[in-house]
């Protein structure tokens, strides 16, 4: 497809309009399975097959590996083709890297076609989010983004409650069918709900780089690698912390994590209202990025000093830590436009998995020199230093 592509459609319904956003919701939740689900394998991957923990650990991180790796390719396919070919393609051919796996017999046929269906599954971070985007008016946009940012806790949450339980009951090749069905099932939903959205600027071939119109983009890639630090370091260290440190039992440990989560994930539904109901997102932004340095500081300090508060404290960054994603996806869709959005969400996409690939083993080294105190206290730098990188000033009026 070359040149400019206007597309003259009537404006959906807005039933139709959150059918879609359920549709995109639904695509990323399984997309999420696909690429989460894996390291719930590790232990029947250990006893079943005999695989030691470092080589199931290696096999089963195939899938983030092929999301890393293709998320700007799959969001320049967006821009080229459409949210709806993208999604249809990457989600069919999940599918089909599941059947793979649920055929593999060894570690290295099972780590290709997982590699292969995260591969695929990464068509939906652009593509789903762009669909949102593309359908809601500006002052709806920051909470339908909201609640598809929900999708990947949700679907996190779906793969550790059934791949790990149906492994152990019925082995490995059972268990990989959950992510296969869920990407199949998804498929479906997708191609019976999901138009792509109108557009109205020139194609990807004609359409000016935003990135050489200023700094705007870059600054917002540059927030969301600084607020992730904090992000990744509660995820990681909390479990352990609250073992480790508080004396907690695993079960009450892992269930105050879980619990956490969700009302994480609520928090960015909030986040996206607020953006709606203020007419910005980078204001909102920048005061989440202050209240993540201040929720840290003070998580770093109560750790410290061994306080009752730290716990209460640790569940308020968490949820603080991650409510900007939704905001940044938003402003950079928006700033984009729909000829580069794709690419634009694939390089913050891609940005934010490597500063977070890079948190547990520097974060590891900082607690084993440092502490979990110290740890958390130095996380409180990253969103400080983010809150003057936030483009205020450069915002533009939501239409």
């Amino acid at each position: 497809m070359t040149g400019s592509r206007l597309v003259d459609r009537s404006p959906v319904g807005t039933a139709r309009r959150w059918a879609m956003l359920a549709a995109s919701t639904v695509a990323q939740a399984a997309a999420a399975v696909m690429t989460n689900g894996a390291v719930f394998l590790i232990p029947a991957l250990h006893d079943q097959r005999g695989m030691g923990i470092a080589e199931a650990g290696l096999v089963t991180a195939a899938p983030m590996v092929g999301v890393m790796l293709t998320l700007v390719a799959w969001g320049w396919f967006t821009d080229r083709r459409g949210e709806r070919l993208a999604l249809l393609a990457g989600l069919g051919l999940a599918t089909l890297a599941g059947l793979l796996a649920v055929a593999a017999s060894d570690g290295a046929l099972l780590a290709a076609a997982l590699f292969l269906g995260g591969a695929a599954a990464a068509s939906t971070n652009a593509a789903s989010g762009r669909v949102v985007v593309g359908w809601f008016p500006p002052r709806r946009r920051g909470l339908a983004v909201g609640i598809r940012q929900m999708a990947q806790p949700v679907g996190v949450g779906v793969a550790a409650l059934t791949v790990p339980v149906v492994a152990h009951a019925e082995g490995v090749r059972a268990a990989l069918w959950v992510p296969t069905i869920a990407c199949a099932a998804a498929t479906v939903v997708v191609a019976l709900v999901v138009l792509d959205p109108p557009r109205t600027a020139p194609e990807a071939g004609a359409a000016p780089n935003p990135y050489q119109r200023d700094r705007y983009l870059a600054r917002i890639h540059g927030v969301s690698v600084l607020l992730v630090v904090p992000q990744f370091v509660v995820w990681t260290f909390a479990l352990v912390w609250l073992i480790q440190e508080r004396g907690w039992e695993p079960a009450a440990a892992g269930s105050l994590v879980a619990s956490t989560q969700l009302l994480a994930a609520l928090g960015r539904i909030g986040a996206g209202q607020l953006s709606d109901h203020v007419a910005s997102r980078m204001r909102p932004l920048r005061w989440v990025a202050i209240a993540a340095g201040l929720s840290m500081a003070l998580l770093g300090l109560a750790a410290g000093v061994d306080a009752a508060v730290a716990v209460p404290l640790l569940v308020v960054a968490t949820i603080i830590t991650v409510a900007d994603n939704g905001l940044a996806f938003t402003a950079v869709a928006e700033r984009a436009g729909p000829s580069w959005s794709g690419r634009a969400l694939g390089v913050q996409n891609t940005a934010q998995f490597l500063a977070a690939a890079l948190v547990p083993p520097i974060g590891g080294l900082a607690v084993a020199s440092a502490g979990y105190a110290g740890t958390f206290a130095l996380a409180a730098l990253f969103p400080l230093v983010a809150v003057a990188l936030v483009p205020v000033v450069h915002e533009r009026p939501l239409g």
